[in-house]
């Protein structure tokens, strides 16, 4: 007893070591691109000099949070690949953004995704939709920290309260550091991390269960458990898929492009994005879906989680199956995840404050960079304090699922601010007042179908009875259709009453229907100083953090245990080898200006 007691301490020894070895390379990067962000065009968008890879790994990761891990990986380990729809969907909704808009909201050239909606909508949607998209944006914030806390808590055995406060804390410095440059060259590192991580846990599944058994062997219906009426499953699906298209390719989530360097940049991010996305919807759900086929009892090891011990599915197949340190290397990629989002959100929120609220409101457009760049760091930092604040307030609601949260959110209230901004680049003849109108309206459509619409409605209405899966599924389906039918409706309604308006507003829309036609064409030809920087400075930290990784096949293993030259050398030598082709490629000389 004593033995495995001791065993147990120093495999949480090690574990620690490593997450606090990837808080280090977090901070450093902080500190390698602060000198980067010396006015507001670098400190919320760099410049907008950053390379595809960059932004691609950026926008990938705004998508990403440790709810895949926690919450989607819970609805995988009981209802199978049906979580796999809303993943599909963000695939969708990047290659949209290949297709068709990632090059027109780069050529809007704008700080803040806000500055173009106030070109496109004029100065009151501008205030109306930085008061709306901001609170929102920390209200998810919240759940991805408190996502986050789950995990750790459950691995550590710390409170998910101290968990919450701790991480936003870290969060909160690290976004102070280094402004967007810092966020988007952080963001490539936990891309990094997260694929590395996935990708051997997947050859884990198929080495201890099989693939195929999993996929056979799977206590439940893969797609359809717990539910009588399974054409409801397949609405739900294309609901999902349609609100991911719509929380990729609108103005206001133009800011994950707006970092680009020029539009072809902006056009090869949306495709690596889509292609990240779809690869890892293969891979993220196989080793929870391999904790249910192996019977892991998460409730009794996990108690703390509660009804929450699903959860942790993913966790359980890498703290059982997977060699000591690799938990470790999966909280890294958890604080990744949540890192990542959380540091975009601040970073954006703060921009769009300061630009888009203090200085055209407050200051009437005469504040100086220095005045702002200072206002930036303070908001930056309040931010992050009503984000904890937020996150302890999730810890506390026991009842719904981090699942139920993400989609009740984002049909509910997403979805009526979503639509405007979507049409906004394809609908030109609506008045300035359609915007918030509709948004007014599609929140009326949400009380609708949360409170009169219910399930139980339609149970008593059709005499039927609703699982509780099909019960949180049919809220889904029903916000979102009568929000493509009733609020998209009334936005191209407003279509009736558009007149034209003031000389200054159609030239300024003008301008910027020209704009979004107009490619934004990078200065220089071929590679320039701050391109092989930005391969430099992240090969290094690339190469370090692989060759960390490495150094794991010197921890001592359990006897019996296999794997771990195998799962140690996959996730240090991606992380290794993509570094090194990084440095590679820094050493050609930098162009000349034209």
């Amino acid at each position: 007893m004593e033995l495995e007691l001791s065993s147990m301490i120093f495999e949480r020894r090690v574990d620690i070591a490593l997450i606090t070895l990837y808080l280090v390379f977090i901070v450093a990067i902080g500190v390698l691109f602060s000198g980067k962000s010396t006015d507001p065009s670098n400190y919320f968008r760099g410049g907008g000099k950053m390379l595809w890879w960059m932004t691609g790994a950026s926008a990938f990761m705004v998508q990403f949070s440790a709810w895949t891990f926690t919450g989607a990986a819970g609805k995988a380990y009981n209802d199978g690949l049906s979580v796999a729809a809303i993943f599909i969907g963000n695939a969708v909704g990047y290659f949209v953004s290949f297709l068709l808009v990632a090059e027109m909201f780069r050529q809007t050239r704008c700080i803040t995704p806000v500055d173009a909606i106030r070109r496109r909508y004029g100065p009151v949607n501008e205030q109306f939709f930085t008061w709306a998209q901001v609170p929102l944006g920390v209200i998810q914030a919240g759940i991805w920290l408190n996502g986050l806390a789950i995990f750790t808590s459950a691995v550590f055995d710390i409170s998910i309260e101290w968990t919450i406060v701790i991480t936003g804390l870290i969060v909160m410095f690290v976004s102070l550091t280094g402004g967007s440059w810092a966020v988007v060259a952080s963001d490539y590192i936990q891309m990094l991390v997260i694929m590395a991580i996935s990708i051997t846990a997947t050859v884990f599944v198929g080495m201890e269960v099989g693939i195929v058994n999993v996929v056979t062997e799977f206590p439940k219906d893969l797609f359809t458990n717990d539910m009588s009426y399974v054409g409801l499953f397949f609405v739900w699906c294309m609901m999902s898929i349609t609100k991911q298209i719509f929380s990729t390719n609108n103005l206001f989530d133009a800011s994950r492009y707006l970092v680009a360097k020029d539009s072809i940049n902006a056009k090869k991010a949306a495709l690596l994005a889509a292609i990240l996305m779809f690869a890892g919807t293969f891979v993220w759900f196989l080793p929870p879906m391999a904790t249910a086929v192996m019977g892991i009892d998460l409730a009794a090891q996990y108690p703390s989680l509660g009804s929450k011990a699903a959860d942790a599915s993913y966790l359980a197949f890498v703290d059982v199956v997977m060699p000591v340190g690799m938990v470790g290397i999966m909280m890294a990629a958890l604080f990744s995840a949540t890192m990542s989002s959380m540091d975009s959100g601040l970073n954006r929120s703060a921009g769009i404050m300061v630009l888009n609220f203090y200085n055209p409101v407050i200051k009437k457009g005469k504040a100086s960079n220095a005045e702002l760049m200072r206002v930036s760091k303070i908001l930056t930092f309040c931010f992050g304090l009503v984000i904890v604040l937020v996150g302890l307030f999730i810890s506390s609601l026991k009842g719904l699922s981090l699942f139920d949260i993400m989609l009740q959110t984002g049909s509910l209230i997403q979805m009526p601010i979503l639509i405007p901004l979507f049409l906004a680049v394809f609908v030109k003849k609506v008045p300035d007042w359609a915007p918030w109108a509709t948004v007014l309206v599609g929140l009326c459509v949400s009380m609708l179908s949360k409170f009169v619409l219910t399930p139980d409605m339609f149970a008593d209405l059709f005499g039927v009875v609703f699982s509780k899966r099909e019960g949180a599924d049919l809220l889904f389906v029903v916000s979102m259709l009568l929000h493509l039918i009733i609020t998209m409706g009334f936005f191209f309604y407003t279509r009736r009453f558009y007149k034209p308006a003031s000389a200054e507003r159609e030239k300024e829309m003008a301008a910027f229907f020209d704009d979004i036609n107009t490619p934004v064409v990078a200065e220089e030809k071929g590679a320039t100083a701050s391109d092989l920087e930005q391969r430099n400075k992240l090969g290094i930290l690339a190469m370090v953090y692989g060759a960390c990784l490495f150094l794991l096949l010197l921890v001592p293993q359990p006897e019996g245990s296999t794997g771990a030259v195998l799962g140690f050398v996959m996730t240090g030598g991606i992380v290794l080898g993509i570094g090194c082709l990084l440095k590679w490629s820094a050493r050609e000389k930098p162009s000349s200006s034209h």
